[in-house]
């Protein structure tokens, strides 16, 4: 078995073509804007793609997942439950999510955040997350050829591999001019590229080094990378929308536009005769054969876009914010992973002015009988206590409301001497006379 191989080339001199250089492909290139808050995109005047809006379909699942914790024992799982609009297996925190990519046969995703958790939607399986604390954060992700796998690269150049997916080496262990902003693959996921924002490109596997920006003054820095499946080049874009084809075609670029919001990530189509770039509004420019299906470049987003990918089967695009909301464009909903917004708890009902109503079981008692008096009141388990007057005679009670407001009853009895109650608490009474009213009152 051939071992990991690591290749660090300066940038080449010759076949390189900078953005805003005469294209690669000889086509007759109109402006165009279109409906999305003056987004121009880059369209081949004779095979224009119509401007469509795909649905904009949004869902959130169920169970909360915290950052990244001190140690591997304390770190938490993405969690099984989710929310019955979304086919995810769980959510990431709020503004963590840094990076997606899309099962083969379009029929799925995975989002990761930047503490290398992972939610799986779709037909994507759920592979598991990064077990340890990580040295830098997540900020890129590929899938394999066969959607059986992914890898996960930290901005230190670290690899983190899953399902099928093979360790061909990293740059986690050297010091690094600029950070890693992202990754691409080999058509056979055979071996990837990572591209640092300065353009610097490492290769791993069978992935061929084909040049750089590394040794250039960029005006601003990179941000992705995609790979032309049909020459086994790549495209670098920048945050200005500058595009940096190495052994790949030049289809253009926005470089020489004013952007509303920087460019964030980029994708290629499946013939490598087109590719996107989205901004961190989720404005869309097209380029080559890809076609544009929509953009959230009008639409006010709770969090900015961080990462496209797209699908080979319908052509069509997804983007992921921050917060783990897909945008699908030309392509199924399959879920996202934005956590639930927290519910304030109902604020406890002002309580009424107490109340309290005191009863004779017969306000005029016949003689040597008992009486019971019994309290009703709105404020339950609460000390309660009543005073029964008789002439000159005024004797007090006390107990207990129940959970209804409901006070114990008392016995109210007369007491002659040698006999008398034997039960309950008595109220001392001479006597009582029959029409003879027994007073009592709420203390």
């Amino acid at each position: 078995m051939r071992g990991p191989q690591f290749r660090l080339h300066l940038i080449e001199k010759q076949g390189r073509r900078i953005a805003d250089r005469s294209p690669a492909r000889a086509f007759t290139p109109v402006w165009s804007v279109d409906q999305f808050k003056g987004r121009i995109t880059m369209k081949q005047y004779l095979n224009r793609p119509a401007i469509s809006v795909a649905a904009l379909a949004l869902g959130i699942v169920g169970v909360a997942l915290p950052a990244a914790s001190a140690s591997a024992a304390a770190r938490p799982q993405i969690a099984t439950q989710a929310h019955a609009s979304s086919t995810c297996n769980g959510y990431l925190p709020t503004g963590s999510v840094a990076a997606m990519a899309a099962t083969t046969d379009g029929g799925g995703y995975w989002i990761a955040d930047s503490a290398g958790l992972v939610a799986a939607c779709g037909d994507a399986p759920n592979l598991g997350s990064v077990s340890i604390a990580l040295a830098k954060p997540i900020v890129g992700m590929a899938s394999t050829p066969d959607g059986g796998g992914f890898w996960l690269v930290a901005s230190d150049g670290g690899i983190f591999t899953f399902g099928d997916a093979q360790y061909f080496g990293s740059t986690g262990a050297l010091h690094l001019n600029r950070p890693i902003v992202g990754m691409t693959t080999t058509t056979d996921g055979n071996g990837y590229w990572l591209v640092a924002s300065d353009g610097g490109i490492f290769a791993f596997g069978d992935a061929h080094f084909h040049g750089s920006t590394g040794s250039l003054h960029l005006n601003q820095p990179v941000v992705g990378m995609a790979t032309d499946a049909v020459t086994g080049g790549y495209w670098l874009a920048a945050s200005d929308g500058g595009i940096f084809a190495f052994n790949a075609p030049y289809l253009g670029s926005m470089g020489a536009v004013r952007l509303n919001k920087p460019v964030v990530g980029m994708a290629a189509t499946s013939n490598g005769t087109g590719y996107w770039m989205v901004a961190a509004d989720g404005g869309i420019f097209s380029f080559g054969n890809a076609a544009f299906h929509g953009s959230t470049g009008a639409i006010a987003l709770n969090r900015p876009i961080v990462e496209m990918t797209s699908s080979a089967t319908t052509g069509g695009y997804w983007f992921v914010a921050s917060d783990g909301g897909i945008f699908s464009f030309g392509v199924p909903f399959y879920g996202s992973a934005v956590a639930p917004v927290p519910v304030a708890p109902a604020p406890s009902p002002t309580p009424s002015s107490p109340s309290c109503v005191v009863s004779m079981s017969n306000p005029s008692p016949a003689q040597y009988t008992y009486e019971t008096a019994t309290v009703q009141s709105n404020v339950p388990n609460s000390a309660v206590s009543i005073s029964a007057h008789y002439k000159t005679t005024t004797t007090p009670f006390s107990g207990t409301t129940d959970a209804g407001g409901s006070a114990h009853q008392w016995s109210l009895c007369r007491l002659r001497s040698g006999s008398g109650c034997q039960r309950g608490r008595c109220l001392v009474f001479d006597e009582f006379h029959p029409g003879m009213t027994v007073a009592l009152r709420a203390a």
